[in-house]
């Protein structure tokens, strides 16, 4: 059985509607391919991705910080408890083949230097500029362009 690619989206639990716009936009083009969305399962950036890919019939996981599942944002399919605070941020990188970083604060930062040292892609739309190893891009059509380049597609 070939599994789907799991694509972690990270950024803000808290955003402007105009990035959650962009995060429900990248979270509905994840889905509608058939790829599982990691996400960190909160409010902002992943709720958006979240909501997107749950409108296009797609998977949503969310490793949540806490010990509740009811945390996660109502379109988390799977919620996973971790308790491990903003130490879920590793799960969320190891369980992604490749990352989407949307906007995003020092969390986010996080994400994206645990991803760049695990060797995995990150794809960047509107967050830090000038980071080795990210792949910026202009908006959600780019996103998705590169993420099917570095799956191979």
């Amino acid at each position: 059985m070939k599994r789907p690619y799991h694509v972690g989206v990270i950024g803000s639990g808290t955003c402007s509607p105009v990035h959650y716009a962009l995060a429900k936009k990248v979270g509905f083009e994840i889905g509608k391919r058939g790829w599982t969305l990691i996400c960190g399962g909160l409010g902002g950036v992943m709720e958006g991705a979240a909501q997107g890919c749950a409108e296009a019939g797609g998977m949503t996981v969310g490793l949540l910080p806490g010990l509740q599942k009811d945390q996660g944002n109502p379109f988390v399919r799977v919620a996973i408890p971790t308790g491990l605070g903003d130490g879920r941020n590793l799960i969320v990188i190891q369980a992604s083949d490749i990352l989407v970083a949307i906007s995003g604060g020092y969390g986010t930062l996080s994400e994206i230097a645990l991803a760049l040292k695990a060797g995995k892609k990150v794809i960047g739309l509107q967050t830090f500029e000038g980071i080795e190893g990210v792949l910026n891009v202009a908006d959600p059509e780019e996103v998705i362009d590169k993420l099917e380049t570095c799956l191979g597609m």
